[in-house]
C-alpha cells in the first residue's frame, strides 16, 4: 500500500485577480469586474493589532495565547513544528473574515500565513509570532454538472466523497489530511496525474483577496498562470477553487513487493516500464533504506484488472502481489490508508476523525531522467527510517508546456520525495546525493527550508515571470516568508 504521507502542500494561499467585490461592512456582496492591479500601500508606522476588536468581527473565533482553544489551533501535521506560537490563530468562516485579518495584518506588518490543511513541510502554513488564518471552516465542495467549487479548507478525503456522490473525480493527491488550497497551488501529482494532468491542470478560476484587502476573481492571466503551481503563499489567499472534474473511473490497484537484495534491478526496470506506459497507467516505486535497503513497486490503472495485469506482466516478478478492482471512491481511501474508514474518520483527531500527526523531516527532488539504479541503493544502504517515493510523470503531466503554467517540471520521468522519521542530515545527503544524480530540481509541496538554491529549484525558467507577478500584486511583500518568490 503506498504511504498516506504522500503529497503534502504547503498553506492555502496564492494569486488570482480580476473582479473585485467590496470590502467588509459594505451595503452589496455584488462583485465588479477589473483588470487592474491593487495599488501599493501607503508607508506608515506599524498599527499594534487590536485582537478583542478582531475577534468581536469573527463568528469563527480568534485564539489567542493563554486560550483553552490555543494549543490545538496553533499544530500543524508536523509535530516538529510545535515550537512556532502564532500571535492569534483566526478561524474564518467567509472571504469578510480573510480581508479582516489582511488588514490588521497589513497594517501591524507582521507575518500572516493562510492554513488549508496544514501540511507545509516547512511550517510555513504556521508564522512564528504571526497571525494564523485556519480556513478549515471554509471547507464547502459544490459540484454542478462537469465543474466542482470547493472551498480553500476542504481536505482530501472530503471532496474525493463529495465529488464521488456526483459522479466525479478530481486528480489529486492520497493524504487523506491534506488541504486542496497547499495541493493545488504548488502543482499537485496525485495518483491519477498521468490520466488527468495535475490538480492545478483542472483549475478554471479561483477567488483570491489581495495584500490590499480587496477580493478578486480570475479566470485568465498571468495571476491564473502562477496560480497553477507558482507555490503557495505567495500571492494573496484563496478563498476557494473552481475546478473542471472528470467521470469517476472505475480503476485497479496493485501493490508489488520485492524480496532483499533486489532493490537495484526493480529500480532500473521500474524507470524503464514507467516511461512506456499509457496514460491509464500510474505508478510508484518505493525505496527503504536498510541493509540492504528494499523496495515496493504500487499504483493505479484507470481501467480493469485484466488489463493491468498485462501491463505488469514485464515487470521483474514479486514476492508479494495485490491485485484489485476499485471504485474512484475506494481507490483514494485504499491509498489514504482508509479502506476501512468512513470519510469522517478520515479526519484528523482534533476534528473526530482517527488520524493522528506524523513528525518526520523531508524533501525532494525532481528526475529529469533516469538515475543509475546501484547508485541509488548505495545512498540509502546503511541509512534507517528512510524512504525515498519515486511517482511517475509523463502522460497528461507532459502534455503541457513547462512556460505554459507556474509548474516547472513538465518533462520529469518521476518526483523523488525524501521522507524520514529519523535524522535530518540522513534527509540533506540523500537529497544532495540525488541532486547529483538527477538534477538540481525539486517540487515546491515538498517545500524545504535547506534547499540549496531552491527557487531556480522549484520554478527553473518560470522564476522571473513569477516574480514579477508577486511584485505586481504584493508590492510591500505582506505575503513572505523565508522562501517567498
Amino acid at each position: 500500500m503506498i504511504d498516506r504521507r504522500r503529497f503534502m502542500g504547503v498553506a492555502a494561499m496564492g494569486a488570482v485577480a480580476a473582479a473585485c467585490s467590496p470590502k467588509p461592512g459594505d451595503a452589496s456582496p455584488t462583485s465588479t469586474t477589473s483588470t487592474t492591479p491593487p495599488p501599493a500601500t501607503t508607508t506608515q508606522a506599524p498599527v499594534p493589532p487590536d485582537w478583542h476588536a478582531l475577534r468581536a468581527q469573527l463568528p469563527g473565533g480568534l485564539d489567542l495565547p493563554g486560550d483553552s482553544g490555543y494549543p490545538i489551533s496553533a499544530r500543524s501535521y508536523n509535530p516538529l513544528f510545535d515550537n512556532r506560537e502564532p500571535a492569534a490563530i483566526a478561524h474564518c468562516t467567509s472571504v469578510a473574515d480573510v480581508q479582516r485579518c489582511i488588514d490588521v495584518a497589513r497594517l501591524a506588518r507582521m507575518p500572516v500565513a493562510a492554513r488549508s490543511g496544514g501540511h507545509s513541510y516547512a511550517g510555513y502554513s504556521t508564522p512564528d509570532k504571526g497571525l494564523v488564518l485556519d480556513l478549515r471552516p471554509m471547507a464547502s465542495v459544490q459540484v454542478t454538472g462537469d465543474t466542482a467549487r470547493i472551498g480553500a479548507g476542504a481536505r482530501l478525503m472530503e471532496v474525493y466523497g463529495a465529488l464521488a456522490d456526483a459522479g466525479r473525480a478530481l486528480p489529486a493527491g492520497s493524504c487523506p489530511t491534506v488541504g486542496i488550497g497547499g495541493l493545488t497551488l504548488g502543482g499537485g501529482i496525485g495518483v491519477t496525474a498521468r490520466k488527468y494532468g495535475l490538480t492545478c491542470d483542472k483549475l478554471v478560476s479561483a477567488q483570491v483577496v489581495t495584500a490590499d484587502g480587496e477580493q478578486h476573481t480570475v479566470t485568465d492571466g498571468d495571476l491564473l498562470w502562477a496560480l497553477k503551481g507558482g507555490g503557495g503563499g505567495n500571492f494573496g489567499v484563496v478563498t476557494s477553487f473552481m475546478f473542471a472534474t472528470e467521470p469517476a473511473p472505475d480503476m485497479t490497484v496493485f501493490s508489488l513487493k520485492y524480496p532483499s537484495g533486489a532493490t537495484a534491478d526493480v529500480v532500473g526496470a521500474w524507470q524503464e516500464w514507467i516511461a512506456r506506459q499509457p496514460d491509464e497507467m500510474w505508478s510508484n516505486c518505493i525505496v527503504s533504506a536498510g541493509s540492504p535497503p528494499t523496495c515496493r513497486v504500487s499504483g493505479a490503472l484507470v481501467g480493469d484488472e485484466t488489463t493491468c495485469k498485462e501491463l505488469l506482466r514485464t515487470m521483474p516478478r514479486a514476492s508479494s502481489v495485490l491485485i484489485a478492482g476499485k471504485g474512484f471512491l475506494d481507490a483514494m481511501r485504499y491509498f489514504g490508508d482508509c479502506s476501512q474508514r468512513s470519510i469522517a474518520q478520515c479526519r484528523p483527531e482534533s476534528e473526530g476523525g482517527q488520524l493522528g500527526r506524523a513528525s518526520f523531516t523531508a524533501s525532494s527532488r525532481m528526475l529529469n531522467t533516469a538515475v543509475d539504479p546501484a547508485a541509488l541503493v548505495h545512498l540509502l544502504d546503511g541509512r534507517a527510517r528512510l524512504d525515498v517515493l519515486l511517482d511517475g510523470l509523463g502522460g497528461a503531466v507532459a502534455r503541457t508546456e513547462p512556460g505554459d503554467t507556474a509548474f516547472p517540471h513538465r518533462k520529469a520521468l518521476a518526483s523523488a520525495q525524501i521522507y524520514s522519521s529519523g535524522g535530518a542530515q540522513d534527509v540533506v545527503e540523500v537529497r544532495d546525493g540525488l541532486g547529483q544524480l538527477a538534477g538540481p530540481h525539486g517540487y515546491v509541496n515538498y517545500i524545504d527550508a535547506t534547499m540549496p538554491n531552491w527557487a531556480d529549484a522549484y520554478y527553473g525558467d518560470n522564476l522571473p515571470r513569477l516574480r514579477k507577478v508577486a511584485a505586481t500584486y504584493d508590492p510591500d511583500k505582506v505575503f513572505t516568508f523565508a522562501q517567498a518568490v
